[in-house]
């Protein structure tokens, strides 16, 4: 346990990079696997999750190594060349790693165990299991479809149309996964957009992906099996859910402004920002471009506008369902009421982040109402009181929300574990108080 106390602050202002995107820092390590020859990667995220990820990826062959200049270098082994792991993939506290990797290696003539920290092992894993079955992908898994489990891959998966019962990028980026040593087409259709990094990450390494809207309007990503992929250089821009952090913080100190160079604004990832600014945040995007298929821009943010309510459209819901715990701290210190809905993803995230967002808001004075998939929170316009000791539930998105919210509550905030902030974000704490917070270890 690695308590931290958040203090009051009324400086913030700086320029800062944060650490590089996870989703695409996973996606970067494992494409870099199945190409044959060298990847080679900067900017990747260094946190305990995606290293959890370049340790799968050895364990079945590939050769990863970091050189002093910071460059990652992936020599794959190609598409169907993994070997089967001698011992268990750990994958920590990552449930983007676990479920990718369920689906390369139900695409290989290989077996896998799978096994994770007390958060992971919760965590539900058989809505890939349900689509990889079907593509002839057997499971050995815990009661209810938990970790640990075994996946049993197939030399010859079989080509799948699935249509997403759930905006998932997980769950579409495993059947694509799959998918790619299978015979024919896999088709993943989604009613709701989710990340698309897999989809723009394949076409990097030489992939065809189609995209097709469809009558309803949903969306058909097909991938046709046998493609082989091709090593590139890939630069991971920063990270917008790290980003967060201390956008929002800037957001709620009068006289902050921060400047946060070189973060990807892909649209299906942004919706914070958008979110923020409906509450009548002042954030703007500035120098933007495109880097490796991907948006990027600096994103500029000044504190000490008025914030007000507001409702937000549940379509926003899958391009910012990791950033709703700081976003609701956002919220928290506006006047006036917000109302978010279609959140029942929060439910199955490292922990249950829906209550533990409406507990550690209440327990800081703070009015709200929570539903099933909602949250109500009623705003005086004024930071809440805080000098609360606030329970993480080993989440590293619930850990730093709360001390974003005690750079700005009357009292200060304990948060009760800190130390699962390394799986995203291993320089928050420095990040943050080069910044002008006041973060400190308790001892």
């Amino acid at each position: 346990m690695k308590p931290l106390l958040s203090k009051k602050t009324s400086y913030f202002k700086g320029a800062s990079k944060v650490p590089g995107d996870k989703s695409i820092s996973h996606r970067s390590l494992m494409f870099g696997a199945l190409a044959v020859g060298e990847t080679i990667i900067s900017g990747l995220l260094e946190g305990e999750d995606v290293l959890a990820t370049a340790q799968a990826m050895r364990q079945m062959g590939a050769e990863i190594t970091r050189g002093s200049d910071g460059l990652w270098r992936v020599h794959g082994v190609g598409l169907g060349g993994l070997k089967q792991p001698e011992e268990t993939l750990d994958m920590g506290n990552s449930g983007t790693s676990t479920r990718l990797l369920m689906g390369v290696v139900g695409g290989h003539n290989i077996e896998a165990r799978f096994d994770g920290d007390a958060s992971l092992t919760k965590r539900p894993m058989k809505r890939v299991m349900d689509p990889l079955s079907e593509m002839g992908v057997e499971f050995e898994a815990s009661e209810g479809g938990r970790l640990p489990l075994t996946v049993k891959g197939s030399a010859q998966p079989l080509a799948l149309e699935y249509r997403l019962p759930v905006a998932s990028a997980q769950v579409k980026s495993a059947i694509m996964l799959a998918g790619l040593n299978a015979r024919g087409t896999t088709c993943v259709i989604e009613e709701k957009p989710t990340r698309d990094h897999t989809e723009k990450m394949l076409k990097a390494f030489g992939v065809d992906v189609d995209v097709e809207t469809l009558d309803d309007g949903a969306q058909a990503i097909k991938v046709k099996g046998g493609q082989d992929l091709q090593p590139c250089a890939i630069d991971v821009p920063g990270d917008p859910s790290s980003a967060a952090f201390p956008a929002v913080a800037a957001t709620l100190i009068d006289g902050a402004e921060v400047r946060l160079a070189g973060i990807c604004v892909n649209d299906r990832r942004d919706g914070v920002y958008r979110a923020l600014q409906a509450l009548g945040a002042d954030v703007r995007y500035e120098h933007q471009r495109i880097e490796g298929g991907e948006d990027v821009a600096d994103i500029v943010v000044k504190g000490g506008a008025p914030l007000k309510g507001c409702t937000l459209d549940p379509v926003i819901v899958p391009s910012m369902i990791d950033e709703f715990p700081v976003f609701a701290m956002a919220a928290a210190c506006a006047e006036g009421t917000t109302y978010m809905s279609g959140l029942e993803e929060l439910r199955v995230k490292e922990s249950d982040r829906l209550l533990m967002v409406a507990e550690g808001l209440k327990a800081c004075g703070v009015n709200l109402e929570m539903g099933e998939d909602s949250l109500t929170i009623h705003g005086t316009g004024q930071p809440p009181k805080g000098g609360a000791r606030v329970e993480t539930a080993l989440d590293h998105r619930i850990a730093m929300a709360f001390l974003v919210l005690g750079c700005v509550s009357d009292e200060p905030i304990e948060i009760d574990d800190g130390a699962p902030i390394q799986t995203s974000f291993p320089n928050f704490v420095k990040l943050m108080n080069e910044l002008g917070a006041e973060i400190e270890d308790i001892k």
